[in-house]
């Protein structure tokens, strides 16, 4: 199936409902196609390359491969992060670099003499609740690894996610667990 099949501004919510699952290749890319231009907004650009990477990743799995850890690495540092659990630096620095696709500063609250950082809990707060008087949604996703993961949406776009991010399986929720 190629992009210029998906429509970026289809309403995709009658498509599928929540915990539909997806069922064939279609279906997925379909699904995956709506995840990349949620998590790359205004930057269509961004979701076709990542759109192909995951197309690329998903032929080279094969056809039982889980498309949500290929979804998860083909955004990381790009549209996503994905770090150690207690790695505080990694996760400042990966979410400093996803606000900056839209020129927005993460106050930390860190001088640079801190010889301990905050925790990653109280991190991931501290960008949600900074995000939030942005208009974006900061989302976190369950693993299954001593790790964290998530994006950054469109406030806007929390319903949309939602949806997705079910039929895709993915245990994803908005904000901070």
């Amino acid at each position: 199936m190629t992009t210029h099949e998906y429509d970026p501004d289809d309403n995709f919510g009658h498509a599928f409902h929540a915990q539909a699952g997806v069922d064939d290749d279609a279906e997925l890319e379909l699904v995956a196609w709506q995840f990349l231009l949620l998590v790359n907004p205004d930057d269509e650009d961004a979701a076709l390359q990542q759109f192909a990477a995951f197309q690329q990743a998903l032929d080279e799995a094969g056809a039982d491969a889980d498309p949500v850890p290929l979804l998860r690495d083909v955004i990381d540092w790009k549209a996503g992060f994905h770090v150690g659990e207690v790695d505080a630096q990694g996760l400042m620095e990966a979410l400093d670099e996803l606000a900056g696709r839209w020129r927005l500063h993460i106050d930390w609250g860190v001088d640079d003499d801190a010889q301990e950082l905050p925790d990653t809990d109280a991190l991931l707060h501290i960008a949600h609740a900074q995000l939030r008087e942005h208009h974006y949604s900061l989302w976190t996703m369950e693993t299954g690894e001593p790790t964290l993961a998530g994006w950054i949406t469109l406030e806007r776009d929390m319903e949309a996610m939602q949806l997705v991010a079910s039929a895709l399986g993915m245990p994803a929720r908005p904000g901070v667990g």
